[in-house]
């Protein structure tokens, strides 16, 4: 296992190159960064000594590489718009997303698992198909609408639950606080995955109730609860594995959308603040960032197989 970990890293170094060529020379299509503060009040000589200054007077190609020598000195660069090094916005704003990330897949799962379980082996009745129907509609609604539809109910008709924010301006941080301003990023990000995560599960669950040595373990009189819970899904984990490895950097880019629309603090607002500002050196952080949570989930995804299954060897 040990050697099939290093074996993986170091492939996924020539990866991560080639990944940040790519985002490197799509990013540069967008045009200069100099275009956003150019006006009237700018001079075309001002521009000029800015473009020298941020070494925006060279070829794409020497741009990439004088950030890639600077990569691999630890050094992610500063943002363009308020000279903060990229690593410390990161390290800044990385916090809640991983807070709202990881509180989001684990209410998925809490709720993926019993309800794929409960529909597969109640196959073709009344609760299957309700469960069903509603794993459609949560997989269906983008998120940006059923955040609106929240706020709307939660936020504008009851006052319930704020809106916007990771706290309240001007109270003391606690963390009742905190979690009323998670509660709907949750739910919008959790009803996705999970409504994906039912169908998976459930499709796992059947397949794994038709085997013959499901049926010997009924017939042994083990109990039900036993037969589902401990043989059957022990054996269908393999792929819901697979679903949640998959779900972690789908969660990643979905957080970016969602928390531009509650105003999270987190990398999503960082983002989305360095695109329209067209600050290289912070959307090339968060591209190698990305890139990272991909091929770690994956890595993550097939050592979870030998735990779940040991009967599979690398």
């Amino acid at each position: 296992m040990l050697k099939y970990i290093v074996r993986r890293i170091l492939i996924a170094i020539p990866v991560l190159l080639g990944i940040t060529i790519i985002d490197y020379f799509i990013m540069s299509l967008a045009g200069s960064p100099l275009e956003m503060i150019q006006g009237a009040r700018v001079s075309q000589a001002a521009l000029e000594v800015k473009k020298v200054a941020l070494g925006l007077d060279q070829p794409v190609y020497i741009q990439y590489l004088h950030w890639l020598k600077e990569l691999f000195h630890g050094n992610l660069g500063y943002s363009m718009k308020n000279y903060q090094p990229v690593s410390q916005m990161i390290g800044t704003y990385i916090g809640p997303t991983l807070l709202l990330m990881a509180s989001s897949l684990v209410v998925s799962m809490i709720i993926a698992v019993p309800a794929g379980i409960y529909s597969a082996v109640r196959q073709y009745s009344i609760g299957d198909y309700s469960v069903v129907t509603l794993s459609f509609l949560g997989s269906s609604i983008p998120g940006f609408f059923l955040s609106l539809i929240l706020i709307y109910i939660f936020t504008v008709r009851l006052g319930w639950l704020p809106s916007s924010g990771m706290s309240t301006l001007g109270a003391d941080k606690n963390v009742w606080d905190i979690i009323k301003h998670m509660i709907m990023p949750v739910i919008v990000l959790a009803a996705s995955m999970a409504g994906t995560n039912i169908r998976y599960i459930r499709s796992a669950m059947l397949e794994i109730l038709q085997k013959d040595y499901l049926r010997t373990a009924k017939a042994k009189g083990i109990g039900r609860f036993l037969v589902i819970n401990k043989h059957a899904l022990r054996n269908a984990m393999l792929p819901i594995v697979t679903v949640f490895g998959m779900e972690i950097p789908v969660l990643f880019g979905g957080a970016i959308i969602i928390e531009q629309i509650f105003s999270w603090p987190g990398l999503g607002l960082m983002t989305m603040s360095a695109i329209i500002n067209r600050d290289y050196p912070v959307i090339m952080g968060v591209c190698l960032m990305s890139a990272i949570v991909v091929m770690a989930a994956n890595l993550l995804t097939d050592i979870l197989y030998a735990v779940v299954d040991p009967t599979i060897k690398y």
